[in-house]
């Protein structure tokens, strides 16, 4: 989701815009960065920080974020084909799971406390990038698919663990790092195009990987 669906930002950013905590939420990021902080560090911070946040300011930074375009028709094709579009992200669910009206047939994030916070974070419930594969491997069981079947798109190295596993991987609006894991690169602002050349990644044999194996996807689109 994040830098994929949601175009040069994150979750995180849009609703720290919105609530006035973007000065907090940035000093996370460069303690995050430099590894003071892992992922599940990372989101009890987020957790104390917004320990007021409420659903409505949340609904309003998912209206005011930068999304790509067609979200909603590439959703609506996949599931004509018979398909199911999954997003996987390790943002917080309160964000993520508002995709669902746009027709992403489901959801997986980190799963936080039901707004506003009343309970601590479980750690056990914030994703890594290596539940990325995790989730996709059980997704492909649960629906009689092989992970040949799949395509991911993604931006960043939270997307490597999956673009090593799979295929069929599309990098959107990626830095080199994970362009260079990807089957194929897209850089624009349309989810439409971005859908159009991982349409013909089904059309042929799957290629070879590019990466040995070690986050979205046509079958099961997957984000971070």
């Amino acid at each position: 989701m994040d830098g994929t669906l949601l175009r040069g930002t994150t979750a995180n950013l849009e609703v720290a815009r919105q609530i006035g905590t973007l000065a907090e939420l940035t000093d996370l990021e460069v303690r995050f960065a430099a590894g003071e902080l892992d992922t599940k560090g990372f989101s009890a911070a987020i957790r104390a920080l917004w320990a007021h946040l409420t659903p409505a300011a949340v609904t309003a930074a998912f209206a005011a974020g930068p999304w790509l375009a067609g979200i909603e028709e590439v959703c609506a094709d996949i599931r004509r084909r018979g398909e199911r579009s999954v997003v996987i992200t390790m943002s917080p669910d309160f964000f993520a799971r508002q995709l669902l009206p746009l027709g992403f047939d489901q959801v997986v994030a980190s799963r936080f406390p039901e707004l506003p916070f009343t309970r601590p974070l479980d750690p056990a419930n914030v994703l890594t990038p290596q539940d990325k594969v995790r989730i996709v491997e059980e997704l492909c069981a649960d629906h009689g698919l092989a992970v040949e079947d799949c395509v991911a798109y993604g931006d960043s190295m939270s997307d490597a663990p999956l673009f090593r596993r799979l295929r069929r991987t599309v990098a959107v609006n990626a830095d080199h790092h994970l362009a260079g894991l990807a089957a194929l690169t897209y850089r624009g602002t349309s989810l439409s195009e971005a859908y159009a050349l991982a349409r013909t990644l089904l059309a042929r044999p799957a290629p070879d990987r590019v990466a040995p194996t070690g986050d979205q996807a046509s079958r099961l689109p997957s984000t971070r």
